[in-house]
């Protein structure tokens, strides 16, 4: 499936958004300066990023098989919330055998061989499993599915999913899975791309190829619809964490063009959601 990037919908959003937070107890100026602005992108009297470019939506195997390219090249906002969350737990639970379902570069496999554990990386790109083991040769990766893990059951003390799960239209069998192959009393954690930024925002985009841009489909599943997959699963949530946004706009992006705009329109808002879950004795 193809869709255009419009750069200009984009940028009159972002300031549309910033300006709907900021109507009610905004300074004047930079209200001012977000009305003027909206005019004149709307007009076509600025001069925006190129837009008019394909962008290509990408199932999760093939979406990877590219992105792996790029995936650890540039600056994240959501990864640098993220990592100080969920390590902060890792470093608080004893050594044991560990899961990082749906892998990709190896991000977590490798914050986890650091701390002791015995690894086992599962995705399905090979793409990105090569980086995977590039990255933590120490580990054990296989292929495999985040709806049907290549695990015995209760066979880790310890499972990670890191921003994959947003990409599954219903988490139940996500969940299951990694409630399936967790010991009774070990721990399961969850991160993903908040639902709020997900509603706001739409999808990340990533270089594709010479020349284009490409993204694979982020679904919005509110925190209840979590909750309702851990209680089926039978899983008990020790804590829920919201780390917000950091102010790192992606670079080289139409965000940064409107710098200002975009700053206020996250300023405050929860980026990331990670969940500290346990598996009942």
């Amino acid at each position: 499936m193809s869709h255009e990037f419009r750069a200009r919908e984009l940028v009159l959003g972002i300031e549309g958004l910033a300006l709907l937070r900021n109507a009610l107890g905004g300074e004047e100026k930079f209200l001012r300066e977000r009305v003027e602005e909206i005019r004149r992108f709307a007009a076509g009297d600025e001069r925006l990023p190129d837009g008019g470019v394909d962008v290509s939506e990408l199932d999760v195997a093939e979406g990877y098989a590219s992105w792996s390219a790029v995936y650890d090249s540039l600056p994240n906002s959501y990864i640098e919330v993220e990592e100080p969350v969920l390590h902060g737990i890792l470093d608080t639970l004893p050594v044991g055998t560990a899961l990082d379902a749906a892998c990709g570069t190896g991000r977590q496999t490798g914050a986890l061989v650091a701390r002791g554990h015995r690894t086992i990386g599962v995705d399905q790109s090979p793409e990105m499993l090569a980086k995977a083991r590039e990255r933590a040769p120490e580990a054990e990766f296989r292929a495999g599915h985040l709806e049907d893990l290549p695990l015995d059951d209760d066979s880790v003390d310890l499972a990670v999913c890191s921003l994959a799960m947003t990409h599954l239209e219903d988490l139940s069998a996500g969940v299951a899975e990694l409630a399936r192959v967790v010991r009774p009393g070990g721990r399961i954690l969850v991160s993903d791309l908040h639902p709020f930024v997900i509603a706001l925002q739409g999808q990340c985009v990533f270089v594709h190829g010479a020349d284009g841009l490409a993204f694979v489909r982020n679904h919005v599943h509110l925190p209840g619809q979590y909750l309702k997959a851990f209680t089926d699963a039978g899983l008990r949530v020790r804590g829920l964490h919201e780390p917000l946004f950091n102010g790192r706009l992606a670079p080289g992006g139409y965000e940064e063009f409107i710098a200002d705009a975009a700053l206020a329109a996250w300023d405050g808002l929860p980026i990331v959601i990670v969940w500290d879950i346990e598996v009942p004795a």
